[in-house]
């Protein structure tokens, strides 16, 4: 089950910085983007700094990043970052005026609910991105939003109305986010869900839902260099071979995986 996909422009493009957001851990990026096409909700785009890129330490980074668009509105795109490496320092200390280069959108997104099913959004630290955009064209859908503590936590107002846990109950429910879901699919089980974050978690969302035949679309992460299939660097699993994440996916469907842990994903 597949949305038909935006097409990204050819070449790399520069979209300059409007304004940065801070939000506890993570760094949020409004870009004016003209020029480019209204992505769709799981898709993604590979950012490099337009200075700075590959002058760092060790003359790192070298290869731009994969993010998916946690916001698009009004010829804007917005990312959501937290600093935990060279590529991400770099993006996290663009400023207003400075360009961030993007190729994108690519990939493919989330698909509708099937028929008769309301969708669910889980989310895991920046994981929540994706799951940002999805709600916005759909009043609102209930999600349930995990972090590690507070400052992480601090994110959640990404979103409407989340239902929060964190690992140490500094905020909302002490646990993990597939507490809140095992809990909302007791109460009512006629949803899609809809789950972005790290392959543990993701793991536990399939799992969970395969034992209560529950449908659910993942959207996965894997190491990429290119985003558009010529570096076979995104390979994972399914049950019907190997795929480059980046051109069938992000977003799979979660009966077409025997486990979401992948090599090579994570952060």
């Amino acid at each position: 089950m597949t949305a038909a996909r935006t097409q990204a422009p050819f070449g790399r493009r520069a979209a300059t910085i409007i304004a940065h957001e801070r939000h506890g851990a993570y760094d949020v990026l409004r870009c004016s983007d003209p020029g480019g096409p209204r992505p769709q909700a799981g898709q993604f785009y590979m950012l490099s700094s337009a200075t700075r890129w590959g002058g760092g330490e060790n003359e790192r980074p070298f290869l731009p990043r994969a993010f998916s668009v946690l916001r698009a509105e009004h010829q804007e795109l917005h990312f959501l970052i937290e600093d935990v490496g060279p590529g991400t320092k770099r993006l996290c200390e663009l400023q207003p005026g400075d360009d961030l280069l993007l190729v994108g959108p690519l990939g493919a997104g989330f698909a509708p609910p099937r028929e008769g099913r309301a969708p669910l959004l889980v989310g895991g630290g920046v994981g929540i991105a994706p799951l940002a955009i999805w709600q916005d064209e759909h009043d609102e859908a209930p999600a349930l939003l995990g972090f590690r503590d507070a400052a992480h936590a601090a994110g959640a107002v990404l979103l409407a109305a989340p239902h929060v846990a964190t690992d140490d109950g500094s905020v909302g429910h002490h646990g993990l986010v597939t507490d809140l879901l095992a809990e909302r699919l007791d109460a009512d089980d006629h949803v899609e869900v809809y789950a972005c974050g790290p392959p543990a978690m993701l793991e536990a969302v399939r799992e969970l839902c395969e034992r209560r035949d529950v449908p659910a679309q993942l959207a996965l992460e894997s190491g990429m260099a290119c985003g558009f299939g010529a570096c076979f660097g995104c390979v994972v699993p399914t049950r019907h071979g190997l795929i480059r994440l980046c051109l069938d996916g992000p977003v799979l469907d979660a009966s077409l995986l025997e486990t979401a842990v992948v090599a090579g994903a994570g952060h």
